[in-house]
């Protein structure tokens, strides 16, 4: 599974906020902030409660752990994937 990662640099990523700020105004993007920061919270939660929950089903039934590693390994590259993407955007704020 791959997942495409766009890549913005500073010129693009002020353009954005240029355009964020014309459309919703100053006051709002601290809201809109915290509505992005909580969604990245819970796609995090959710991942971590996945793993869990795999973790724990495989010890339950006795299954190859190697499968659990796979995918836990595919788990976590989505996630770093997330960080590298939300990365810039939490700079910002």
């Amino acid at each position: 599974m791959n997942l495409v990662v766009l890549f913005i640099s500073g010129p693009e990523i002020f353009v954005i906020f240029a355009i964020v700020l014309i459309v919703f105004g100053p006051n709002k993007i601290p809201e809109i902030a915290r509505g992005l920061g909580k969604g990245m919270r819970q796609v995090k939660d959710a991942t971590n409660e996945i793993k869990r929950e795999i973790n724990d089903s495989a010890k339950n039934q006795g299954l190859d752990t190697d499968i659990v590693s796979d995918i836990n390994k595919e788990v976590n590259e989505v996630k770093d994937n997330i960080d590298d993407l939300t990365g810039p955007i939490k700079r910002n704020m």
